[in-house]
């Protein structure tokens, strides 16, 4: 038994060694406070990141456990779009802890304990210490100032920690106004944050060369493609406007066919390249006439088109926007509630969108087409300009002065998107549709700042989707009734009734920590992990608390003194929030992998010549290693 605690024990130190040198790499940028982590590739390139997930996927790690670790936040991260630093922190605290606690026990014991805890006892505990502390913010209960208020200061830390506190509140206000716009109509609140998740692909266009101040929204969607054929849309009239996802003109020939020459059939005999191609042009006048009766003046392609459809496009003055996204394509279609062409010689009415206008769309350095949900606006030219910020326009001008004066040959290349709008009616999918437009003054920092957008859109996802009323099991039911407090009791209906309540919030900066370090203490006697989980929780609190100097961060503080009168209005009263789902699904990944970890035994290392077959795949999961 000694011998085995001797080597389980030697194996945690190592697994420790590893998930330590972890910490101090996320430590660095760790907390509102935290500086930002520069990374240089092979080919120069330099990437400056404050995204724990980001931070870590850059490593280039040996270590099959190191990898492991990683893997798991990045599933996590992916899962909930927060929580990578507090994942590293936590492990590595609760790691530590167990180095004590191996004296005495074997690791695989402490996984089977640590595993039993997180099925059976930490979803009560939460119940009964975290809870009754937190504000349950419900959408459909909420009015809308409320629900903006709470959204905003769920997003205001969310930003902080992930790009730093210089532009937290532009962007956390942008992101409310986005998300209130993406309203789906007459459909439970959380149907708009789904839509948005979604379809941010194609809500999003991020814009290299301009200040991130710059970052706007636009009334509709943005297509990310050029006019192929463009003829401007000077009258009033509501604009018709049809999507085709395969080729309109059929090809002569398709990939794998074979022409055979001097064919005898007589059957064949007669035909011939200049009939087919004669056919081919006759069938596809036939489609533009179609498209002239429904009074079609704009056509969104899929693919290529030939250069024989954009001739005719081009004499019927109407407008070709081709390469179109998949993506894009589908929201278009979901937000005009029409079908796409599958067939080119039966159109119908129910392939003919209905458009207030389709015009392009400059954005920054770069021109696309943009296709927008709204009224329509009789100077076009002006409303689209009003989308630059002055200072862009500085910055252009000086681009240009600076460039000159160095004499050299630099040429600007405007990309267009389209701009296109629906008109309202009370059959409106999105209330009112806008396309965010993301700015930064490089490519990486775009990326950064567009992914950063959408893992916060996760985070309040995971907040507020709903997910049922959750029951215990008979036995965690017993566990409850067996509480000594007659306060446990007597609130253990209500409460079981919210054990992984997805809309409670709890004040940001350790408040949940020391909640749920007081409710282990309290509640926990019958599960030896308890406490260490408890210190775990404290020593993250530490963390918390070096970024303010050594003292207590103002949620830690209001906690600590009031914690038997803390309510809700003390909860709404503080100036950033956090999510409980959030933070349940944080700790319910941190002991999983800790119990993956405990379960190793030992580490081989062999040499072998590498064979590309048998490694593993970026795919692969580590689900199964034990």
């Amino acid at each position: 038994s000694s011998l085995i605690r001797s080597i389980s024990g030697s194996v945690t130190s190592h697994v420790l060694q590893i998930v330590s040198a972890l910490e101090a790499v996320v430590l660095r940028s760790f907390g509102p406070n935290g500086g930002q982590v520069l990374f240089t590739k092979d080919t120069g390139e330099a990437i400056v990141t404050r995204s724990g997930t980001r931070i870590l996927t850059a490593l280039r790690l040996k270590h099959p456990l190191a990898r492991m670790v990683v893997d798991c936040v990045w599933k996590h991260s992916r899962a909930t779009g927060d929580g990578s630093k507090n994942f590293i922190l936590l492990l590595a605290s609760l790691l530590r802890m167990f180095q004590t606690a191996l004296q005495t026990t074997t690791a695989w014991r402490l996984a089977y304990e640590l595993r039993e805890f997180g099925m059976m006892k930490l979803d009560e505990i939460i119940c009964l210490g975290v809870l009754p502390y937190g504000f349950c913010a419900k959408l459909e209960n909420d009015p809308l100032d409320t629900h903006y208020l709470c959204v905003k200061k769920l997003l205001t830390p969310f930003f902080q920690t992930r790009l730093g506190q210089t532009h937290c509140d532009m962007i956390s206000h942008l992101t409310c106004e986005f998300l209130m716009r993406s309203r789906v109509a007459n459909n439970h609140p959380s149907s708009g944050l789904h839509f948005v998740y979604t379809n941010f692909p194609a809500l999003h266009t991020t814009v290299s060369g301009v200040p991130v101040t710059c970052s706007r929204l636009i009334e509709g969607q943005v297509i990310h493609s050029d006019f192929a054929v463009h003829f401007p849309q000077t009258d009033k009239q509501p604009v018709k406007a049809v999507v085709f996802t395969q080729h309109v003109q059929p090809k002569l020939l398709g990939e794998g066919d074979i022409l055979t020459v001097g064919f005898e059939d007589q059957a064949f005999k007669k035909k011939s390249i200049v009939e087919f191609t004669a056919w081919s042009e006759k069938s596809l006048q036939l489609v533009f006439a179609s498209l002239q009766s429904f009074g079609v003046s704009v056509l969104l392609s899929a693919v290529k088109q030939s250069a024989a459809f954009l001739a005719l496009a081009a004499q019927a003055e109407m407008c070709v926007v081709e390469c179109v996204s998949e993506d894009e394509l589908s929201l278009f279609a979901r937000l005009s509630r029409t079908a796409p062409v599958l067939d080119c010689c039966a159109i119908e009415a129910v392939n003919v969108a209905t458009l207030t206008f389709c015009c392009p769309l400059t954005l920054g350095v770069q021109r696309y087409e943009c296709v927008v949900v709204t009224q329509f606006y009789g100077n076009v030219t002006t409303y689209n300009w009003s989308f630059f910020h002055y200072d862009c326009v500085l910055c252009l001008l000086f681009i240009y002065l600076f460039m000159y004066l160095l004499k050299l040959n630099f040429l600007f290349s405007f990309h267009r998107y389209v701009h296109v709008a629906f008109p309202h009616s009370e059959q409106d999918v999105v209330v009112n549709l806008s396309s965010l437009v993301i700015c930064g003054s490089g490519k990486e920092q775009t990326d950064q700042y567009a992914s950063a957008f959408q893992d916060s859109i996760r985070m309040l996802l995971t907040t507020y989707e709903p997910r049922g009323t959750t029951t215990l099991s008979d036995e965690r039911t017993c566990l409850l009734t067996d509480e000594k407090t007659e306060s446990a009791s007597s609130s253990a209906p209500d409460l079981q009734q919210h054990v992984l309540d997805s809309c409670c919030v709890v004040p940001a900066g350790g408040a949940f920590e020391i909640l749920l370090s007081r409710a282990l203490l309290q509640h926990g006697d019958k599960y030896p992990v308890s406490r260490l989980l408890s210190d775990a929780l404290l020593s993250v609190s530490r963390h918390i608390c070096t970024q303010t100097s050594g003292r207590f961060s103002p949620a830690q503080a209001k906690v600590l003194t009031q914690c038997d009168g803390f309510s809700s209005k003390a909860v709404m009263s503080g100036s950033s929030l956090e999510s409980v789902s959030c933070k349940h699904i944080l700790l319910q990944s941190v002991l999983w992998c800790a119990t993956s970890l405990l379960r190793v035994d030992k580490i081989l290392y062999t040499h072998v010549v590498l064979n590309t077959d048998s490694q593993k795949s970026a795919g692969d999961s580590w689900d199964d290693t034990g």
